[in-house]
């Protein structure tokens, strides 16, 4: 049974593919479909944007599809870069032009407690089957640490580790993720449509 991974992020894609090992599905992505228009991703939530882009592809596609949205909510900052975070320093910035802006952001500010949330949707061609959250706690730190994972891992310190997920091995990083939280709770939607033939 094929399952579409809504995405074209080959650093996305891999974490995803690794918590989903245990399903039996053969995963396509993105990258696979030539002609897959990219969605806009012009939601005001991280789930509106995870549902949005779940549905749009599995019409267009004919596949059961998995989409998902995570964004990084500081709390000093009302929350942003938040629906914005892959986006934050512009629209064709780096991983590291966003970790910039973020740390300049932070300058000599106390509270560095941050929230990174991801929604996974999961749609067929019919419509939305399903979605699943997962939120993990940390701190922004003052400088990067670690040469592990991408985006704004360097800086983010995790509460339950005290290291940062750029200091973790993908293992590590994925037991307590809030991307790996989300797809392991999806994995039982998962399993009820596939059991089910949808």
């Amino acid at each position: 049974m094929k399952l579409l991974i809504a995405s074209r992020n080959k650093d996305k894609i891999r974490e995803i593919r690794e918590v989903l090992k245990e399903v039996d599905f053969e995963f396509i992505t993105a990258l696979d479909i030539p002609g897959l228009p990219d969605v806009i991703e012009d939601r005001d939530t991280i789930e509106g944007n995870a549902i949005k882009k779940a549905v749009e592809c599995a019409k267009k596609s004919g596949l059961l599809t998995l989409a998902d949205d995570t964004g990084l909510f500081v709390d000093a900052l009302n929350g942003v870069p938040g629906v914005y975070s892959s986006r934050y320093a512009g629209e064709e910035c780096t991983y590291k032009d966003n970790r910039t802006k973020l740390l300049n952001a932070m300058k000599n500010i106390k509270n560095r407690e941050a929230q990174f949330q991801t929604v996974v949707a999961l749609a067929s061609p019919e419509g939305l089957i399903g979605t699943a959250t997962g939120e993990v706690k940390g701190i922004i730190t003052t400088k990067e640490f670690g040469n592990n994972g991408f985006g704004y891992d360097p800086i983010f310190r995790s509460v339950e580790t005290g290291r940062t997920f750029g200091e973790m091995t993908e293992i590590e990083k994925h037991k307590i993720s809030h991307r790996g939280r989300a797809f392991r709770k999806i994995i039982l939607i998962l399993k009820v449509t596939q059991t089910s033939g949808l």
